[in-house]
């Protein structure tokens, strides 16, 4: 297995008002009008689970495994060409603040290692970097 992890991203918001949308994916709605299309189609969620195409990767689902109020959302992959595990950790900075870290733990065959490293480890960097644009209010 191999591990990425994105920088730690500050996000003016209570960290249970973050939990709380993250944790409900269908809370996406709000942020569907942001994701280029030309990076990803097909985009579609529930409750639990996330569905996307990747240019060039191909279609990946993600499912909630895991849900550790208020602190951390665990997902699975169900449906893409690597096995992967990803996290985001939320923890309180102050009563209105947080601060947010997105991991991804991935199976990936020592010959392709070296090829996928980058484009993950900056997959994961705009990962967060969109969590944390998202407006929390509820």
């Amino acid at each position: 297995m191999a591990k990425f992890e994105s920088s730690v991203k500050q996000i003016p918001y209570a960290q249970q008002s973050v939990f709380n949308v993250l944790s409900d994916l269908n809370n996406l709605e709000r942020i569907r009008n942001r994701i280029p299309e030309d990076k990803l189609q097909n985009f579609s969620f529930d409750h639990d689970s996330v569905s996307v195409s990747v240019a060039p990767v191909g279609q990946i689902t993600l499912r909630i495994c895991e849900r550790e109020e208020p602190k951390c959302i665990k997902f699975e992959s169900v449906q893409s060409p690597l096995a992967f595990h990803l996290w985001i950790q939320i923890l309180p900075t102050a009563e209105n603040a947080s601060k947010m870290r997105v991991t991804i733990d991935a199976d990936i065959p020592l010959m392709l290692r070296a090829m996928v490293s980058g484009p993950l480890q900056e997959g994961v960097e705009k990962m967060a970097d969109a969590l944390a644009a998202i407006p929390y209010e509820v």
